[in-house]
């Protein structure tokens, strides 16, 4: 390594390194400045120059072997001086690194986190909906069409719920054969209306068998269409099975 360039890395070691290398190099400097100057420290005047040209002679040689001594402790001033640098270069690098570890850690559990809470978030959020539309849906009582398909289908629905047999098909026959579908029908001229007690509504259910298979939750009324299909599906079921077994007058 140059002598220039060792300056200028010394200025990133810090003040007991700095100081430690500059008192070695005073040292140095100072030892040189001495091997250098005469062993007596006065200048000879000039009759004596031929008497002491020995002693000058081997104080030379001396002062060479002096000069070695300290550049050999300058070299390894130096060296010392680089391994310092080095270490302190070593030592930023270190500390940038953990630096640098320290944040992407902490970058990387603020993002975990984030999306943890997101994910939490958008699982509430959805469960919530879920809840919201089958409370909807509990709540919200079916609308049926006030004629016959929306009879059958709401006849259907209560039987469903009270395990009562029969399919839209054989409900919807029977009612076709025994009132032509009209809710009021009324059947004056059979064996039940001589007796007093004629088949009434579309299934032309006659008062007491109405009363004896009426399901709760339907109208006591023989004339209203629901109640009249799920009675006489009751009976049928009780009778025949199922009112898709029924084929002829009951």
């Amino acid at each position: 390594m140059s002598a220039t360039r060792i300056p200028r890395r010394l200025r990133r070691l810090n003040k007991v390194q700095k100081a430690s290398v500059a008192g070695v190099s005073a040292l140095g400097v100072a030892a040189l400045t001495f091997s250098l100057v005469p062993s007596n420290g006065k200048a000879e005047i000039a009759p004596q120059a031929a008497a002491a040209a020995a002693p000058v002679a081997l104080t030379g040689v001396t002062g060479s072997a002096q000069a070695k001594t300290v550049q050999d402790s300058v070299i390894e001033q130096h060296s010392t001086a680089e391994k310092l640098v080095k270490a302190a270069d070593a030592a930023k690098a270190k500390a940038a690194a953990e630096t640098r570890a320290k944040a992407a850690k902490a970058k990387a559990a603020s993002e975990a986190k984030d999306k943890a809470e997101k994910a939490a978030k958008a699982k509430a959020d959805a469960k919530k909906r879920a809840t919201e539309k089958a409370n909807r849906s509990t709540s919200r009582k079916p609308v049926y069409a006030n004629n016959l398909d929306g009879w059958i289908r709401e006849a259907m629905s209560i039987m469903k719920k009270e395990g009562i047999p029969g399919s839209y098909q054989g409900i919807h026959r029977n009612i076709i054969r025994e009132s032509s579908g009209n809710r009021w029908a009324i059947n004056n001229w059979d064996i039940n209306a001589r007796n007093g007690i004629p088949s009434k509504g579309l299934l032309q259910v006659i008062q007491p068998t109405f009363d004896r298979y009426h399901v709760k939750g339907t109208k006591k009324d023989l004339y209203d269409p629901v109640a009249n299909i799920v009675a006489a599906c009751n009976y049928a079921a009780d009778r025949y099975g199922s009112m898709d077994n029924v084929n002829s007058a009951y």
